[in-house]
């Protein structure tokens, strides 16, 4: 049985749900494949969504800060996040060396990370090879917000992968040792079937127009109750369990439901901050954008670019804008002229799990074949 530990980004719910997609793929292709999910913030939504699998274990450990925002805000605070990572930087060296033990003590054969970056570090001191799988990393995306003498160890870190498979967006360097592949958007498989059962429950008369509202589920903003949007004419909401609106027209995903994918499905348009996670899972359903755009964050930046560089149906709406902002006749009107001939995005999940799994095999084939080597 090959062993992988796979390490999962602390800050919000993006890159666990994208981990679960590919490791429900590695699991469906590879019988002989194990993983153990190295993460602590969303760890019992990673639990529910891989209940059953007996091949996932789970070890509880914080990999990374991640963003820190503002109170009541989708804008980073700068201060508070350099307080954050001052204080993650004194613990670099200690976790390095837990991890290595770790990694040494579950025999451990294969590290993947999207994208905490002191396990490459303990996989390289091992002879451990690596992938890390982003459209960003810690590096760059702290860049403008942390001095640049600061990022010098996450920047040796990510040097250390292995390989670097570059996600949709990405604007990162070819960190890869052994080298770079470039991927797409990818996502949670949709069940048709869930997507109409949602649909007519959030639109049982099919005369409404359907928005997918999504902060992240680490926004908690107060104002949003106020909001002009939702009284726009003709229109049901769909938002996530922690966006406190009341309003008869608003439908809140239960706190107890995993699969948010298919609730993005059932909408004619969603309006969210640019994580890639719901953009992916909305390209991926071919679903149109308004996208919230927040300052001074490049993941959001090269996201948004891209998307527009492929003339996806994508809006950008400032939080100025959104405090005023209704879903007239003219914006569905416009919409549903785009639905038809705009362009689409496959689900890449099968392709990269298949590229995991080839080197995964590769590097095991090398090594037996170096054991017996040696012993001749």
């Amino acid at each position: 049985m090959k062993t992988i530990a796979y390490y999962i980004s602390d800050y919000g719910f993006g890159h666990a749900a994208r981990s679960v997609a590919l490791i429900r793929q590695l699991l469906k292709m590879e019988e002989d494949v194990r993983v153990i999910i190295c993460h602590s913030f969303a760890l019992h939504f990673l639990r529910e969504s891989l209940k059953g699998e007996h091949r996932v274990t789970f070890r509880t450990i914080e990999t990374d800060i991640g963003y820190v925002l503002k109170k009541d805000s989708i804008e980073p605070d700068i201060e508070k996040l350099n307080v954050e990572y001052e204080k993650y930087l004194k613990k670099w060296s200690s976790l390095i060396e837990q991890e290595r033990n770790f990694l040494q003590t579950n025999k451990v054969d294969f590290v993947i990370s999207d994208i905490s970056a002191f396990p490459f570090e303990a996989a390289y001191m091992l002879g451990i090879p690596s992938i890390g799988i982003s459209n960003f990393t810690w590096y760059t995306a702290y860049q403008g917000l942390v001095a640049d003498p600061l990022l010098e160890p996450l920047k040796g870190a990510y040097e250390k992968m292995t390989y670097f498979f570059s996600l949709a967006g990405s604007k990162e360097p070819d960190w890869g040792m052994k080298g770079t592949k470039q991927f797409g958007f990818f996502d949670r498989n949709v069940d048709g079937n869930e997507v109409n059962r949602i649909r007519k429950l959030v639109n049982p008369t099919g005369e409404k127009f359907v928005v997918f509202f999504g902060l992240g589920m680490k926004i908690d903003i107060e104002q949003l109750q106020h909001l002009p949007i939702w009284d726009s004419p003709n229109c049901a909401f769909i938002v996530s369990s922690n966006v406190q609106v009341q309003r008869p027209n608003v439908f809140s995903i239960p706190k107890d439901y995993i699969e948010s994918q298919h609730y993005i499905a059932a909408a004619d348009l969603v309006i969210s901050k640019p994580g890639w996670g719901i953009v992916s899972e909305a390209v991926c359903a071919g679903k149109p954008l308004y996208i919230i755009e927040r300052q001074q964050m490049k993941e959001d930046e090269h996201t948004i670019s891209f998307l527009k560089e492929k003339r996806y149906m994508c809006r950008t709406i400032n939080s100025e804008k959104l405090s005023e902002f209704m879903i007239d006749k003219q914006i569905v009107k416009e919409i549903k002229r785009h639905i038809d001939r705009d362009i689409t995005f496959t689900n890449q999940s099968n392709l990269i799990a298949k590229e995991i799994l080839t080197k995964l095999n590769a590097t095991i084939y090398e090594l037996s074949v170096s054991i017996g080597g040696m012993s001749i």
